[in-house]
């Protein structure tokens, strides 16, 4: 599979963008466990115009992560193709549109999934991202506004006609929010439509080995897009992978390993948001970092410590540490 240019082998998954999640720390570990392509947080392009900084830091990219798109949002036409060549002077290997972000400060702004109500403009800001920049361009968004504009069969095809590259669907409406199960039978019809030659990414409730493959298999669908379940789980890819290779599930990594793998995400997270390079780990051992702050997340959705017995309390500490001496001290004294 192809997109533009880009060679990626059979099968391949994709890492969704997430804000707060999917920043370097966490896209490099995720490369590591096989991922074939990852995107950065997405970006706003109001703010990327004004130089916010936190908005600047999000174009930061490694040559180790490649292939890695970066994600725009907005609802203008001239900012989003103004943004898009500033995001382009960060040498992402893919410029991708997000028009599937349900959350209301971004959709009832009118941007995200909130432009599956104007096709119109939304095939307007496509259109003017494609001939701002000489990168691929691709497009990540769902099914429609609500059960009643499922519109993507149509407008994929049109999205296609514009120019883009590739286009990733999240198999809900911007109504279901993350709620109930993703429908991927539309997927499918976009896939298999005879009009489409551009690949088409799944995404949606791909959370074990045995969907991923089912996805591909029933669905036909070019790559498969992971999003929540990767989180506090990195090597989901790698699980995936080995179940590719041999019809097999199997844990890729013991439990200490799990273990020393979240330590080592949280570590990453303080060197991106807290420390230099001139900075060691040990000297801020016992201060207060935004690093473990970020982690949580990850560390409050991780499967790792399900099903041990009477954690609960275990796991209310490990989220409100405030130091890495005193998390990291929690995280070792579990055992199974």
């Amino acid at each position: 599979m192809k997109i533009a240019n880009i060679e990626f082998p059979d099968k391949p998954l994709f890492l969704a963008p997430m804000e707060d999640v999917t920043d370097p720390a966490f896209r490099l570990l995720c490369k590591r466990f096989g991922v074939d392509m990852v995107c950065t947080e997405f970006v706003s392009s109001e703010a990327l115009i004004r130089s916010v900084n936190r908005t600047q830091q999000k174009l930061t990219i490694y040559e180790e992560e490649r292939p890695v798109a970066i994600q725009l949002y907005g609802r203008w036409a001239v900012d989003m193709a103004q943004a898009a060549k500033i995001a382009a002077e960060a040498k992402p290997d893919i410029i991708d549109i997000n028009f599937g972000c349900p959350v209301k400060k971004v959709a009832g702004k009118g941007a995200g999934s909130g432009l599956l109500k104007d096709i119109p403009k939304l095939l307007e800001i496509t259109e003017a991202v494609v001939k701002a920049v000489d990168l691929p361009v691709t497009v990540k968004t769902r099914l429609g506004w609500d059960e009643d504009s499922k519109v993507i069969v149509d407008l994929a095809e049109r999205l296609q006609d514009i120019g883009i590259a590739a286009l990733a669907i999240h198999g809900r409406t911007r109504a279901q929010m993350y709620h109930g199960d993703a429908d991927w039978t539309l997927i499918g019809e976009v896939k298999n439509n005879p009009r489409m030659h551009i690949p088409i990414i799944g995404n949606g409730d791909v959370t074990t080995p045995e969907r991923a493959a089912e996805c591909f298999d029933r669905y036909g669908v070019d790559a498969v897009m992971i999003g929540r379940a990767a989180i506090g789980r990195p090597w989901i890819f790698s699980e995936i992978k080995e179940y590719f290779k041999t019809g097999e599930v199997k844990q890729i990594l013991s439990f200490h390993e799990q273990k020393e793998i979240l330590k080592e995400h949280i570590i990453a997270s303080i060197k991106w948001l807290d420390i230099d390079e001139s900075t060691s780990i040990e000297s801020v051992y016992d201060k207060r970092l935004k690093g473990i702050i970020h982690s949580r997340r990850h560390l409050a959705a991780t499967p790792v410590f399900k099903g041990i017995p009477n954690f609960k309390e275990t796991r209310i500490a490990m989220l409100r540490a405030e130091t890495l001496q005193e998390l990291f001290k929690i995280i070792d004294s579990v055992e199974v």
